[in-house]
């Protein structure tokens, strides 16, 4: 048995000697063995309090990291032997008692003050809490019946001041900061508390009004900061819930107090009941959905006909299961009826019994639901490398046709007409020869009958060599509603000529007339997206990259057209290739003349040759992100506007001695942004962003 003692500065000095002469007196061993059995003494006297924490580390061999702000003294005193594994939560007592706590981690004690106890990482623990003393311990504790936010505000006066309580109300789930023992409990409280009730929930069966109506109109009647019309998710323990079942036209109720739940049922009673002649018309107002086309697809049902817009998709004229279905809702008391759709207001107008009433109004609040919207990104990467090569010798020797009698004349007549490399095009006119280097030999002019007076041309080289890179990058972006098409055209509106005539009559100067088409020429994108429940997207995709030929001999332009009309599954957020194009073409003429076209060297002057290489990659690449909230759409958005305003400060005219600084208005934060009375979205206007006056760049993150 030790006895610890601590009234001065000889306490270290006694604890070594005690150590020593036990070591001494047993083998190392069995002396380590007896020192973890032995009781100790503890005798702490006004002791300075980081002094007495190492002590009782030597003892049992933690490892403590003591904050600065830890001072004091502590007084601990036991008047009988105590075992070692008691020290350590004495000590946890007494550092309580002083105002400091223990935090455990990381193989480390750290000695804070209480206060900033809550704030660091502290062993965290479920619903069962084994850990007990005057240690710190976060527990997450999730309630079944009663209400988070209530019973954190009984529960907080038993809470330290230096320490926390908070409710997470989804999750119904209390988060208690605090010493293990005072956790152990307020545990013991919450088991007591959250019990089910025999009152607490109730089945209300409805006969003539629909569920979802009275649960809205309740729900806003009786709400305590509970929303109408809870969800099933709403969390539980909630004052009062009132949860609509479409399928039985029941209401399922939930509340804390017996009495609330007897004055609904009073209300229901009231409000159950059959409607008088004549006041069987209901407004129903949307949210979501359109009304014109929901109002025919609710007449569909009540006749039994298939609404014309799912007509045209449905080639077959034998009535399906729904349709049969729907003629037994119709004679069974829908003869009568009418819905009509107003799309002022997006609303619905129905005449109906209750009965049928009940079974539209469940059909419409499902049919109401949010729409997701899907935002489609596309990628076109098209890499084009052309070279071309050209090299001819044509000649011609037409001296003797000016002179009378028998004479030859001749030459050679290589490549076709109107092309820029004919040397009698060239003879007619210089300017019609093509690009590279042309030499030619002429002497003077000769008038050939039928042509006139040309130049006289005898000989004509020509050699050309081309070279073109291009690569274009297309990043065209879309967002649609879910099932609705979405379509943009990036390029020219391009006139074609279609037809013409020339309309004579007795006029002596003809009209001509033309008709021109115009078409789009560049990219077109058409995007119908439709969103399945499993996350994945089913993209109707229509894509066409269009380009107008720089030089054509045909009779009007030529464009180059490709284009993917296809219909893909996709997952949200993943990149899928749509198509592509790997094309390498090879093209190699000579036009000659025969033999003398084949001999060496000589022959080149009987002859044209031309070389061409086209090489094109075309990938079209598409990913869609399905957005089913407004935070997603605010992200969404917050990234581009942001990546445009950047883009904008970056650009900055440079200053100019004798032109005026016109310099454009910075784009605003986003969150600057405002919808005025008028409706059109306006940014507060900036100092100097008048016209000719400078502007300060904005302050891109």
């Amino acid at each position: 048995m030790k006895n610890l003692n601590k009234t001065g500065s000889g306490f270290s000095r006694q604890l070594a000697l005690g150590a020593l002469l036990l070591a001494m007196a047993l083998p190392p061993m069995q002396a380590q063995a007896q020192a973890r059995r032995d009781p100790i003494v503890l005798n702490f006297v006004n002791a300075d309090i980081p002094s007495v924490i190492k002590a009782v580390g030597e003892l049992t061999g933690k490892n403590f990291i003591i904050d600065p702000r830890v001072k004091g003294t502590v007084m601990i005193t036991s008047a009988r032997p105590v075992s070692r594994d008691q020290v350590y939560p004495i000590l946890l007592a007494a550092l309580r008692m002083q105002g400091f706590s223990a935090i455990e981690s990381g193989g480390a004690i750290k000695i804070v003050p209480e206060a900033e106890a809550k704030q660091n990482y502290s062993v965290t623990r479920g619903k069962e809490l084994k850990d007990g003393g005057d240690r710190i311990v976060t527990q997450v504790y999730p309630l079944v019946y009663e209400s988070a936010a209530q019973m954190m505000t009984a529960l907080r006066p038993l809470i330290g001041p230096n320490n926390a309580i908070a409710a997470l109300p989804n999750s119904n789930t209390l988060v208690i900061t605090d010493y293990a023992e005072n956790v152990r409990r307020l545990n013991a409280i919450i088991e007591s508390a959250d019990q089910p009730s025999a009152n607490d929930t109730a089945f209300i069966k409805l006969k003539y009004v629909s569920a979802v109506d009275v649960a809205q109109s309740l729900g806003r009647l009786m709400s305590d900061g509970t929303a109408a019309g809870a969800q099933a998710g709403q969390p539980a323990g909630s004052r009062l819930t009132i949860v609509p079942d479409v399928r039985s036209n029941s209401l399922m109720v939930r509340s804390d107090n017996p009495a609330r739940i007897q004055t609904l049922r009073t209300l229901v009673t009231g409000l159950d009941v059959e409607g008088a002649a004549g006041g069987n018309i209901h407004v129903v107002y949307l949210r979501n959905a359109e009304a014109s086309k929901l109002a025919e697809t609710l007449r569909g049902i009540l006749t039994g006909q298939v609404p014309a817009t799912l007509a045209s998709a449905t080639s077959s004229t034998q009535p399906t299961t729904s349709q049969v279905a729907g003629s037994s809702l119709a004679s069974g008391g829908a003869v009568g009826s009418m819905i009509l759709a107003d799309p002022a207001t997006n609303s619905l107008v129905i005449n109906a019994s209750d009965v049928t009433y009940n079974a539209l109004r469940a059909v419409i609040d499902k049919l109401d639901a949010r729409r997701a919207q899907v935002f489609v990104e596309a990628l076109v990467v098209e890499i084009t490398a052309e070279k071309a090569a050209e090299f001819g010798i044509q000649w011609q020797d037409l001296r003797g046709i000016e002179k009378s009698g028998t004479n030859v004349i001749g030459g050679t007549n290589l490549g076709g007409r109107n092309t820029g490399s004919n040397i009698i095009d060239a003879a007619a006119n210089l300017g019609t020869l093509g690009q590279g280097l042309n030499i030619g030999i002429v002497s003077g002019t000769i008038d050939i009958p039928g042509l006139g007076v040309v130049t006289n041309l005898g000989a004509l080289a020509r050699a050309l060599e081309s070279d073109a890179n291009a690569n274009i990058l297309s990043t065209p972006n879309l967002l649609t509603m879910d099932n609705e098409e979405a379509k943009i055209v990036i390029g020219q509106n391009v006139p074609f000529i279609t037809g013409s005539y020339a309309q004579t009559g007795t006029s002596t100067t003809p009209s001509p007339f033309q008709t021109i088409e115009r078409r789009d020429v560049g990219l077109t994108l058409k995007v119908r997206p439709q969103v399945s429940e499993g996350g994945s997207v089913k993209l109707q995709i229509y894509q066409e990259i269009s380009s107008l030929r720089p030089t054509t001999t045909a009779a009007d332009v030529i464009t180059d057209k490709r284009s993917i009309d296809s219909t893909v599954l996709v997952d949200d957020g993943r990149i899928i290739v749509l198509g592509g194009l790997i094309q390498d073409t090879m093209q190699d003429g000579i036009d000659k003349v025969p033999v003398l076209g084949d001999l060496p060297l000589f022959g080149h002057l009987f002859k044209s040759e031309k070389r061409q290489r086209m090489k094109t990659n075309l990938m079209v690449f598409l990913r869609p992100h399905v957005l089913r909230d407004t935070e997603s759409s605010d992200v969404l958005t917050g990234e581009r506007y942001e990546f445009i305003r950047q883009k904008q400060a970056e650009f900055r005219m440079q200053p100019h001695f004798a032109l005026p600084d016109m310099q454009m208005a910075p784009l605003p934060e986003l969150k600057l942004l405002s919808l005025p009375e008028s409706g059109k979205l306006v940014a507060p206007e900036p100092p100097g962003a008048r016209l000719g006056e400078p502007v300060p760049s904005p302050t891109v993150p």
